[in-house]
């Protein structure tokens, strides 16, 4: 399960199945500096996005690929 302390590198190197995600809501982070020493909730405010909808998102990726 995906929480707001990890990092977006971490997220993506264990789960790379949760980029499209990270393009959906526009953070382009995958590929950036930031995404290595920015946890997922930092990135989420710097972009105004909603950490909640974020994480819900991204673990609904690894729940259907779980199934």
């Amino acid at each position: 399960m995906i929480n707001k302390k990890m990092s977006i590198e971490e997220i993506v190197r264990k789960h790379p199945e949760t980029i499209p995600v990270f393009e959906k809501y526009g953070l382009g982070c995958v590929g950036c500096q930031a995404a290595l020493f920015e946890d997922i909730q930092q990135g989420a405010e710097v972009h105004g996005i909603d950490i909640d909808t974020l994480l819900n998102s991204l673990n609904q990726v690894l729940a259907k690929d779980q199934q």
